[in-house]
């Protein structure tokens, strides 16, 4: 079992050292566990249950419910009901929905294996053979917020570690100059429910996520002041680390806040002279560059974030989130659905696209997994008669590399999208396989918190086999 049991009343080893007088003793521990690579929990080590497929994980949030039945998977149904009432009883966020409506977009079958893709998706559709499609996947709640909760922590309230502090607890980064966890958000807003999705939870704080922008200062308050050299600063940290390591003897069961606290200090001063080269994307070729997108203006941002996302892996980060579309600017098309869907799947296509393209011909998708989904879909009624409601009774979400099949679907709605009729995916049944391929049995990376063994699917999830190649 991997566990964690820091908040058992009985006496740990550091504990017994410190409080018997063994300062040194404690010290020593001390600087022992602060200086592990991977900057991990020293008991969190990786499972031997199963073998890891992956390395590293790429998360495509489309943040705010993309309509799957516009988008990757086709319901001619739709076209033969349109403009009639749903048949039986349809479940909205928004009272008195409108009756059906078709997708205003045109699909065609792509690649050997079929998949029908929308014709706002051209060049992610030159990569569906290399895609898993998960078309039935369910959540918990029909509102953005909890339901980013429960997409990204197993959990629809907030305060739960989210999937990237679990993996980064567990396996860390492979690079002790950056950090195991990083997350871009769309620099228009925010996503609704804002830092708490990437929050860490009851894990040890360094643990978080750490937020990176694709501009010209990536990281804020990184860069060291000018007034100050880098021996100074060394001087500095080396007193802060010895004040520290004072009140850890004095505050033994605080021991773990403040290891995080000390791992988080040293690793941004590491990151000083390593991050600003890693997520410098000017030094790709011009060619690489504008695979991503990045000389067409609308698509600049979200592929300068994807380009990144690829040069972290590369150096060994270990989770990394990049939000496409936040409070505001976002996949809710209650109304418009036609003209905004249309616009943010421009701004997406390409970037994506290169992204798959390019860890393929470097050899890295497969030993990278890259997931793209939102918090849920779009349901088949129209609201505002060109828009859509929430939908998280059956939705579409798709995997790629990290040892998933290639050119698979796996599970079915019913005619209409609306519900599952065939191979439901909870989202702990999501996390427990994202798990799984890096070689993470779920509920045996536990952590101990309001007096139990805590874990990211605590026993509700189960890994998804037949997708597993």
């Amino acid at each position: 079992m991997l566990t964690n049991h820091k908040f058992r009343p009985e006496l740990d080893r550091r504990a017994f050292l410190s409080r018997a007088g063994g300062g040194f003793g404690a010290l020593a521990l001390a600087s022992l566990l602060d200086s592990e690579p991977n900057g991990r929990q020293a008991n969190a080590t990786q499972s031997k249950q199963s073998s890891p497929k992956a390395k590293s994980v790429i998360w495509l949030f489309m943040n705010g419910g993309p309509s799957g039945i516009d988008l990757f998977d086709e319901k001619p149904a739709l076209k033969r009901w349109d403009g009639k009432a749903f048949p039986g009883k349809v479940e909205t966020l928004f009272p008195h929905p409108g009756p059906i409506m078709k997708s205003p977009f045109k699909f065609r079958r792509r690649g050997e294996c079929g998949a029908t893709v929308s014709e706002v998706f051209p060049h992610v559709a030159q990569h569906v053979d290399d895609i898993t499609f998960l078309h039935a996947c369910q959540s918990e709640a029909q509102n953005h917020v909890p339901t980013c909760y429960a997409v990204n922590t197993g959990s629809m309230r907030f305060g739960a570690p989210c999937v990237g502090s679990w993996v980064n607890y567990g396996l860390g980064t492979e690079n002790k100059d950056l950090p195991g966890f990083v997350v871009m958000y769309d620099p228009r807003s925010a996503p609704e429910g804002g830092a708490n999705l990437w929050d860490s939870g009851y894990l040890p704080g360094n643990n978080q996520g750490v937020p990176i922008r694709a501009s010209d200062h990536p990281i804020l308050y990184l860069k060291r002041p000018e007034e100050l050299s880098g021996r100074q600063q060394k001087a500095q940290l080396k007193l802060l680390r010895g004040l520290n390591q004072q009140h850890l003897l004095r505050h033994p069961d605080d021991k773990s806040n403040l290891q995080s606290r000390i791992q988080s200090l040293e690793t941004a001063f590491r990151m000083q002279d390593s991050a600003a080269g890693i997520v410098d994307v000017s030094r790709e070729t011009r060619r690489v560059q504008n695979m991503y997108g990045m000389n067409s203006p609308p698509c600049k941002v979200f592929g300068t974030q994807l380009l990144m996302a690829r040069r972290m892996v590369e150096s060994g980060v270990r989770f990394i989130q990049i939000y496409h579309g936040g409070f505001a600017k976002n996949w809710d098309q209650h109304a418009a659905l036609e003209q905004d869907h249309r616009k943010l799947c421009y701004e997406s296509d390409r970037p994506i696209a290169g992204l798959l393209r390019d860890l393929k011909q470097r050899g890295l998708l497969e030993s990278t997994l890259v997931v793209w989904g939102g918090e849920f879909g779009r349901g088949p009624t129209s609201q505002d008669r060109d828009g859509r409601d929430h939908n998280p009774f059956g939705f579409t979400m798709w995997l790629a590399g990290g040892g998933i099949k290639k050119g698979f679907s796996y599970g079915e709605t019913d005619e209409l999208g609306y519900q599952p009729v065939e191979n439901p995916v909870s989202m702990h049944d999501l996390h427990a396989t994202i798990l799984h391929q890096l070689g993470i049995t779920s509920d045996e990376l536990t952590y101990y918190h309001n007096g139990r063994d805590q874990s990211l699917t605590n026993g509700f999830g189960s890994v998804i086999k037949p997708i597993i190649a």
